[in-house]
């Protein structure tokens, strides 16, 4: 593989990356502290990266950084995402391969259970809401009926 195809994966490797986080391409230029011209050059293979640089992009999107000499479009992405609020503990793990089409797979297994998620916490809250009008209803009620006497 010449240095040029290299770059070019690797660039697809980080715009992966991306894409999984649902972050912009602002947004991962913000957390390299670089401009988004500068990183456009990243994922699009036309910049040489240092070991460094590497290893700053490993760690914004969480991605433990493996250098290897083997690699192919099997290379594997790991990505790991836990969120610890009160009482909704999650942990997602998602093994990435290169094909276009196994990424779009999993992108939408995502997003539908973030959907779900949503959907679950949205139903929490009204019941929630909906338990607070009975107890107000009852009062109400009680207070009717004590006037009526």
């Amino acid at each position: 593989m010449n240095e040029e195809a290299l770059k070019k994966q690797i660039g697809s490797k980080i715009k992966q990356l991306r894409t999984i986080k649902g972050w912009s391409r602002q947004a991962a230029a913000d957390e390299l502290e670089m401009s988004l011209a500068g990183y456009g050059c990243i994922e699009r293979g036309e910049t040489d990266m240092c070991v460094v640089r590497l290893a700053q992009i490993a760690k914004i999107f969480e991605v433990n950084l493996n250098i290897s000499f083997g690699l192919d479009e099997k290379t594997t992405i790991n990505f790991t995402q836990q969120d610890n609020k009160e009482c909704n503990n999650w942990h997602n793990s998602w093994q990435v391969n290169s094909s276009p089409n196994e990424i779009k797979d999993l992108l939408n297994q995502r997003h539908e259970l973030e959907k779900s998620q949503l959907i679950q916490q949205s139903q929490t809250t009204e019941i929630e809401n909906l338990k607070q009008q009975i107890i107000q209803l009852q009062e109400i009620n009680q207070l009717l009926k004590q006037s009526l006497k």
